[in-house]
């Protein structure tokens, strides 16, 4: 499973780091990021086509709720 976070789109409302704080964190431009999707070098690890974050996941807990809550749609889940 994977989540998709598409950052250019987020306004940083923080509902997603309320729902799945597991998943979520607000970075320094007051946008949302996935924990854990970074490289060694803090770099994200973003897809090359699209620049959105991703993570892959052995479970969703609450990213589901986090992504049905966003009111700009911009978390997308893979299952």
């Amino acid at each position: 499973m994977k989540i998709i976070l598409e950052r250019e789109k987020c306004i940083g409302c923080g509902s997603c780091v309320a729902l799945a704080p597991k998943f979520f964190e607000l970075a320094d431009d007051g946008k949302s990021h996935l924990k854990n999707s970074r490289l060694p070098d803090g770099q994200a690890k973003n897809d090359p086509k699209t620049g959105n974050e991703e993570l892959e996941t052995e479970k969703l807990d609450s990213a589901q709720e986090a992504a049905d809550a966003c009111p700009v749609q911009c978390i997308h889940i893979i299952k």
